[in-house]
């Protein structure tokens, strides 16, 4: 802030306005009022094309004020994070710096100047920065206009993408989803959403959630009043879309939607869609990576850090978070007395009829039989079975790779399964009943959220006592579990992890039978002795 005309002013110019006590309250109800705006980051920000905030906020002062007022620090923090609005769920927006009931009354009218012009500018884009303060708090004796986003808001530097790349990415989603919207009509999303959820479709999980985002906004769309809210609404969608979900036309679920709008009938779709998912062609790349292809990886993984994550090991048991473990027994009482072994005349022994096996869902068997199982074990059958082996990173330090692991909460175990499945032998195993050393939830339902990779699809693994894998096996890097940033070069990751080997087979002791929602009949029987030392078997034949 500069000197004034005025005595006021004189006064600033020697001291600053660090014993300003209003203009303090108003900076300190400014950034209170900017966190609950954003709920703590919960809610994302967008740009507008409002202007001359600046110019609005000094002409509500006195003549005799305003060049004690005008200050580039503060100018600076207007132009550049002033416009700046949240988006509600009906499309309506509001300014995420500016609420004149909160202001002091000094700058009530600046501050109501200013979130006028935010409430009728439109959303130009969604905002992100990588800066950890907007705006210049404090130079020299002289305080200025600032907000401290919260640490979930600040764009991480050394990604693939700054945040200036990120905000035209998102700008280009706009576009692609307002296309994909006008092609495919409400109608054709419900009967693919219809589709999807009654498993009728192959690997229907992989394309349920971008189905059911779309059929969301348009239902959003249709209820929001006027263009300006429907764009809102599109632009609120973008900005918390997960990755993937902003290209309808060029995914699985604009090939699905192409279909139902043609009006194929039920089993050309069915048999179309099924030859696109499959575990070998769905986001694999079918040929060798390209000379550009290659450069652009090494690009990615030197920005992102993730070269040591590139090498793989097999899990142990110790690693896994199990839903199940065996549980030792409990101590008999002493018998009392040297005959207290004999059955009295009229008692019968137990008895060892077999009994037939009981045929129920995982989800009944989860609820009602695991807390009570103190021993389980698996049928391993002659022919291939869904064996897997659960793999995470050989470098304890490397960076996520997973669309599940993150910094905030490590988790860099994946799995793999061979098409087609595999024979009992592979794994060391002989058919016949196998001690159950662990039964565990498949990595990307691990942390007690076990929907937020619903894509990934819901299962379970069965570890089995002694089962190794025996066969050679390269990475197991798939595009479809990989980060967002790594899909443009999955050419190459792929590449890379075919000539390559996990580590650590030697002490692979996190191997057994997995089993999924969806996909068909279930070759799963257990053999379950529970607290009180009974034996029963139970065949597991669907999720739920």
């Amino acid at each position: 802030m500069n000197q004034g005309t005025s005595d006021i002013g004189v006064h600033r110019q020697r001291q600053g306005n660090a014993d300003d006590p209003e203009y303090d309250d108003f900076l300190a109800r400014l950034n209170t009022r900017f966190q609950d705006n954003i709920s703590q980051g919960k809610r994302p920000l967008f740009t507008t094309d409002a202007g001359e905030l600046f110019a609005a906020y000094l002409d509500t002062f006195p003549t005799d004020q305003r060049q004690y007022h005008t200050c580039n620090a503060c100018r600076h923090f207007v132009e550049r994070f002033g416009a700046l609005v949240t988006i509600d769920e009906s499309g309506m927006t509001a300014p995420a710096i500016w609420h004149e009931d909160d202001a002091p009354e000094l700058y009530k009218p600046a501050v109501r100047a200013m979130a006028k012009l935010v409430r009728r500018a439109k959303v130009t884009g969604v905002h992100r920065s990588s800066l950890a303060t907007w705006g210049q708090p404090v130079t020299g004796i002289w305080h200025h206009m600032s907000v401290t986003p919260p640490a979930s808001m600040v764009h991480r530097t050394g990604g693939v993408l700054d945040a200036g790349q990120v905000m035209a990415e998102k700008r280009e989603d706009f576009k692609n989803v307002a296309v994909a919207l006008g092609e495919f009509k409400p109608e054709h999303v419900a009967q693919a959403v219809t589709l999807l959820k009654t498993d009728a479709l192959y690997r229907s999980e992989k394309v349920l959630g971008a189905a059911e985002w779309l059929a969301r906004l348009h239902a959003a769309r249709a209820e929001a009043k006027g263009k300006d809210a429907r764009d809102n609404v599109l632009w609120l969608a973008v900005a918390l879309a997960p990755a993937g979900f902003c290209h309808p036309r060029s995914s699985m679920i604009g090939t699905l939607l192409e279909d139902i709008a043609a009006g194929k009938p039920y089993d050309d779709v069915a048999r179309s869609f099924k030859a696109k998912m499959h575990p070998l062609q769905y986001q694999r790349p079918q040929a060798a990576p390209s000379a550009g292809n290659i450069a652009q990886a090494e690009e990615i993984v030197a920005k992102m850090g993730i070269a040591t994550a590139l090498r793989r090991r097999f899990a142990r048991l110790e690693e896994v978070e199990a839903i199940w473990r065996p549980q030792p027994p409990a101590a008999a009482p002493k018998a009392g007395g040297v005959f207290a072994d004999l059955l009295p005349k009229g008692a019968a022994p137990a008895s060892s009829m077999a009994q037939p096996a009981i045929t129920i869902t995982w989800d009944k068997f989860r609820r009602t039989v695991l807390p009570d199982a103190r021993e389980m074990e698996l049928l391993v059958s002659h022919g291939p079975m869904n064996f897997t082996a659960l793999v995470t990173a050989a470098d304890p330090d490397a960076a996520p790779i997973l669309q599940w692991d993150s910094p905030e909460r490590r988790n860099p175990v994946s799995w793999y399964v061979w098409n087609g499945g595999s024979p009992a032998r592979q794994w060391g195993l002989a058919p016949g009943w196998v001690r159950v050393s662990a039964i565990t939830l498949k990595p990307s339902m691990w942390g007690g959220d076990e929907s937020r990779y619903k894509h990934q699809g819901f299962g379970a693994v069965i570890l089995l006592e002694g089962a190794r894998e025996t066969r050679f096996t390269d990475l197991a890097l798939f595009p479809e579990t990989l980060r967002s940033e790594l899909h443009g070069v999955r050419a190459t990751i792929e590449a890379h992890s075919r000539s390559r080997k996990i580590e650590g087979a030697e002490e692979a002791s996190a191997c057994g039978l997995a089993i999924h929602a969806g996909g068909g009949a279930w070759d799963c029987s257990l053999r379950v002795a529970d607290r009180a030392g009974a034996k029963l078997v139970y065949k597991l034949d669907r999720w739920d």
